[in-house]
């Protein structure tokens, strides 16, 4: 059976090594999880200038930032949703990486977890807790 999620990366900055496939497979299992049938997502890997860029352009923030989604939930042409972009900087995920001691893969995959969360409709900034709650479950669930 054909995996019914479509993630598609664009990666404009690369950590090295491979981590398209396993970052493909943590998204569809945490779009299972919660609760998607086939859909697609695109993802963005640059560095902190577009993000700058993009975040300016869209919240008004004049600032780089780590990770930003952009919800669509559009069917595409042969009929599945997309449900929208994710952009991540690399040069913020390394930085946080070293600060936290672990692999930039494992800083970028937690980038990618909270942006997946905010694109099936959960905000930390309006919520009460719930999307935090929901993001350390999935967490240990999918990244240990």
């Amino acid at each position: 059976m054909a995996d019914p999620y479509r993630i598609t990366f664009s990666w404009q900055r690369h950590p090295g090594g491979r981590p398209t496939a396993p970052l493909r497979r943590l998204a569809a299992k945490a779009l299972e999880l919660l609760g998607h049938g086939p859909t697609e997502v695109g993802v963005l890997v640059s560095d902190d200038a577009t993000i700058r860029s993009l975040n300016r352009r869209f919240r008004s923030k004049d600032q780089p930032t780590d990770v930003l989604s952009f919800p669509a939930d559009f069917a595409s042409p042969d009929g599945a949703p997309y449900l929208g972009d994710v952009a991540i900087s690399l040069e913020t995920a390394r930085r946080q990486a070293a600060a936290r001691g672990v692999p930039v893969e494992r800083e970028i995959a937690v980038l990618l977890l909270h942006a997946i969360i905010h694109l099936s409709g959960h905000d930390h900034e309006a919520d009460s807790g719930e999307m935090e709650a929901l993001e350390d479950r999935l967490r240990r669930e999918l990244l240990t």
